[in-house]
This record gives structure tokens, C-alpha cells and sequence, in this order.
């Protein structure tokens, strides 16, 4: 995934995770979140949206999800993301995939 500065998002594709979608990460706030990168709401990458306090934006129809919790946040998105545990070993960023599921 390289460097992930503060306030960007990476998209780390299915074929790397081996989960039914790509997974967006998020760096805010000194932190680490990871999303299902597909909008429940239409075929946009959230990787693309917009982050900031603690919500990340589509970049279709601006609905919002929660960063921490995956939770719909605003119309048109009324289905929650998956969440993907992450982990920050010795400076890298790990997701921790149990099975190719996530929360």
C-alpha cells in the first residue's frame, strides 16, 4: 500500500485481499479504518470521497458512512459498509482479513 499520509485513503484491491470487494483505507487523526470500497448505495469507490471527522463521503450522491463503525450516515445510503479490523505492526498497516469477511 506505500505511505499513507494523513487525511488520504488507499484502495487495496480484491485480487490483493481476496475479498468479494476492494477495501478503502483511511488515515484520520493519526488513525487507521478500513471499508468495503463499493458504496452501498451505487458502484462508486469511497476511496475516492471524501474523510473527515470520522465519516467518509461518495463520491456519487454524498451519502456518508461512519469510518469506525461502517453505519449509514445520510441519504441516499440507507445499507451499512463492511468494516475491516486494522493494525499498525512495527510502521505498516496491516488489515486483518478472518476468512475474507468483514464486520
Amino acid at each position: 500500500m506505500g505511505e499513507l499520509d494523513e487525511g488520504e485513503a488507499a484502495r487495496v484491491g480484491a485480487e490483493v485481499t481476496g475479498t468479494g470487494d476492494a477495501i478503502a483505507v483511511f488515515h484520520e487523526d493519526g488513525l487507521f479504518y478500513a471499508l468495503g470500497d463499493t458504496c452501498t448505495h451505487a458502484q462508486a469507490s469511497l476511496s475516492e470521497g471524501w474523510a473527515e471527522d470520522g465519516e467518509v463521503e461518495c463520491p456519487m450522491h454524498a451519502g456518508r458512512f461512519c469510518l469506525k463503525t461502517g453505519q449509514a450516515l445520510g441519504t441516499p445510503v440507507t445499507v451499512d459498509a463492511v468494516t475491516y479490523p486494522v493494525e499498525v505492526r512495527d510502521g505498516a498497516v496491516w488489515l486483518v482479513l478472518d476468512a475474507g469477511e468483514g464486520r
